[in-house]
């Protein structure tokens, strides 16, 4: 599968097939800036065929499928993936730029995630609710038709389980449109749900560009719920075309979280997450820990053990398998070293960076990981949602401040606390304005049965958990006069 398969190819009512246009795209390997592959150009009109397949799929084999069958075609798929995760790692490393270990735990989530609905499919139950006399009222879970899934370049496999995943589990019938940037472990995740004996027209795989196979997708009044993960702007063209055919849309926008860290927190085991949650994947998570609240009374020793831990970080590629990779892109790279010079403009004080290796690939997307202190909440590194290997501390004192520059962005997807205190820890739950708040850790190791999701420009909609189950279903009230 992995080994050799097309990657110039759409697939749609399970045949791979040219793209409409007979045009292709270059996938770059950002380690170097060689060519990686050539991946097809879909657009509008491979968009249509692949809904007008999912339409057949859910008339046909997919829709008459039981949800106990749709469980055990996904679990089929769950345990291929498990078993070509390090074929998906090095796909996932190449096209990304991620070291191989971060590709390799998101291969086994992506695993997980299948497991996790196969394991589920058949557990999404209806109600009966107590009505008036001789009435029975019952509900009914149902699958809304055919579902969209746009997903990004920094997590595709993840992001492939936690949207696809739910949505095959509920009967969907689905077309993903992977990121132009990085898409192979999409491609191999068709090639294996194929294997696995997922019936023909319940997953299509349309790659492309956003302007093109994106557009098209968003607008098609064929489908009938979107998932969509990337920036604020892209997500907001995706809701006004999805608003025009009247199309629920889960959106998974990015955030600035924050780790507060007050003077009580354990730092010995604090100091791993403070670090690891902005620098993994390069800083390129929509969830990254971009900005490090600390009380003043143990912000000098925080910033210092942060440094130093910044100053033995590794960078090169993603093969070498060390700290941090390249960025995705050339124009990400540009990004990130515009906001570093900004904050060197400024006359910020940049207290710690990490170190390209000697032998990395000129050619390479490479930047210094960067840890900047004495940052006020209201400058852009501490508002801007940067996307690098970038931290900012923010000195605070007391809760009540904490909680006003933490919550003091557009943003509000993820957020943790570091404190000993358990009237503080329930107390900052509460008043955090995030999708999810950690106490004492930051990312619970992914969290596959978690609601995952945003407030504010990070989104709305949940994924992940049974909620995603729900998000990919339509809720049926049916009431029966029987006397």
């Amino acid at each position: 599968m992995t080994a050799a398969f097309a990657t110039d190819r759409v697939l749609i009512a399970g045949e791979w097939r040219a793209p409409a246009s007979g045009e292709t795209l270059p996938l770059v390997n950002p380690s170097d800036g060689s060519e990686l592959a050539r991946i097809a150009a879909g657009g509008a009109r491979d968009v249509d065929a692949a809904v007008g397949a999912a339409e057949e799929a859910l008339s046909g084999a997919w829709g008459r499928m039981t949800a106990t069958e749709r469980g055990r075609v996904l679990s089929a798929m769950g345990r291929l993936v498990a078993e070509k995760a390090d074929e998906l790692a090095r796909l996932e490393a190449l096209d990304v730029g991620k070291p191989l270990k971060q590709a390799k735990a998101d291969a086994l989530a992506l695993a997980r995630y299948l497991e996790f609905y196969g394991g589920a499919a058949d557990k999404v139950h209806g109600e009966t609710i107590p009505y008036l006399d001789g009435y029975t009222v019952l509900t009914l879970r149902e699958p809304h038709g055919v579902t969209g899934h746009i997903v990004p370049w920094n997590y595709p496999m993840q992001i492939i389980g936690r949207s696809v995943g739910a949505a095959l589990a509920m009967g969907n019938a689905t077309v993903l449109k992977p990121a132009e940037e990085a898409c192979l472990t999409a491609l191999a995740f068709a090639y294996i749900a194929q294997e696995a004996g997922l019936p023909a027209g319940a997953l299509n795989v349309v790659p492309g560009t956003g302007e093109a196979a994106g557009a098209a997708l968003s607008a098609h009044r064929g489908v009938h719920h979107l998932s969509f993960t990337g920036s604020v702007a892209t997500g907001a063209l995706v809701q006004a075309a999805a608003a025009k055919n009247a199309v629920p849309v889960t959106l998974e926008l990015g955030g600035k979280s924050p780790q507060v860290v007050f003077a009580d927190a354990d730092l010995d085991v604090a100091l791993p997450f403070l670090v690891n949650a902005g620098i993994q994947n390069a800083g390129q998570t929509c969830s990254a820990s971009s900005r490090i609240l600390v009380e003043r009374a143990v912000f000098d020793e925080v910033v210092a053990r942060m440094a130093e831990r910044y100053r033995a970080l590794k960078v090169g590629p993603a093969l070498a398998d060390l700290d941090v990779g390249p960025m995705v892109s050339a124009r990400q790279k540009e990004i990130v070293e515009r906001y570093i010079g900004i904050a060197r403009a400024d006359g910020l004080a940049i207290a710690g960076e990490g170190g390209i290796v000697a032998d990395a690939p000129a050619g390479g997307c490479y930047v210094r990981p960067t840890l900047v202190a004495n940052v006020s909440g209201d400058h852009r590194l501490a508002q801007e949602e940067i996307f690098g290997p970038v931290q900012v501390v923010i000195p605070f004192e007391g809760e009540e401040e904490a909680v006003r520059i933490a919550n003091g962005t557009d943003f509000g997807l993820v957020a943790g606390v570091w404190t000993r205190d358990g009237g503080r820890q329930l107390r900052m739950a509460r008043a955090l304005k995030s999708g999810q708040v950690f106490i004492n850790n930051y990312g619970a190791g992914g969290g596959v049965e978690l609601p995952f999701g945003g407030v504010k420009r990070s989104g709305h909609g949940r994924e992940k958990g049974f909620e995603a189950l729900y998000g990919f279903s339509v809720l049926k009230t049916v009431a029966i006069l029987h006397g």
